[in-house]
């Protein structure tokens, strides 16, 4: 996995695996040991699975916009590098070009 240079994406993807593995272990728990219907303590499974499946849903938004917003299109078809946002490296390539002249390698 690439390191991230934004904490909070950092975060999320730390988040998005612990959860993701309470999740299984709560299904492969809920299947192996079963569960009474009436019991109180399934409706409280179904709340925690609930809420973590939220919470692995709203890790995977951040990481999916942030990975949009920032990299790079890895095919080279054009389609898909008609298709992708350029913007960021464009600016990229202007502040390096821009700092070239200043120091005087232009």
């Amino acid at each position: 996995m690439v390191a991230d240079s934004d904490s909070n994406i950092a975060w999320h993807r730390v988040q998005l695996k612990k959860n993701r593995a309470e999740l299984k272990a709560l299904e492969t728990a809920r299947f192996t040991m079963g569960e009474i219907a009436t019991s109180k303590r399934n409706g409280q499974t179904q709340k925690t699975i609930a809420e973590l499946k939220r919470k692995i849903a709203q890790s995977e938004r951040a990481i999916a916009d942030h990975d949009k917003r920032t990299r790079r299109p890895l095919a080279t078809d054009l389609q898909s590098l008609s298709n992708g946002s350029w913007s960021h490296w464009d600016a990229y390539t202007q502040q390096r070009k821009t700092g070239q002249r200043s120091s005087g390698r232009g």
